[in-house]
């Protein structure tokens, strides 16, 4: 079993402060990343007019080095504060990392 997993997280643009204020409260030894992102995808709901016409929905990423120990509880942490805002997520295994 792999003991380091990346979380990743695209959040809508007004959830930034709220999300960085989030994983600070929690944040693991290794910190975390943010970046913009263009979400693309076949449905319309919650689309602008020009998030329709361009084809790309702007959101944040947010990325977590995490434990296996903590993850879980990291996850329901942050279902709980943002259920229902339409936070995606998903979690892949850590091969390996380091510094250089």
């Amino acid at each position: 079993m792999n003991d380091q997993y990346l979380l990743t997280l695209n959040i809508p643009q007004s959830l930034e402060e709220s999300m960085v204020d989030c994983l600070l409260q929690l944040e693991s030894e290794l910190g975390f990343s943010s970046f913009p992102v263009n979400v693309h995808h076949h449905q319309n709901r919650g689309l602008s007019i020009a998030e329709q016409v361009t084809g790309r929905q702007k959101r944040v990423r947010f990325q977590i080095n995490v434990s296996a120990k903590d993850l879980p509880e990291l996850v329901a942490s942050i279902k709980a504060d943002f259920a229902g805002s339409g936070i995606r997520y998903w979690v892949l295994p850590i091969v390996e990392h380091g510094m250089m």
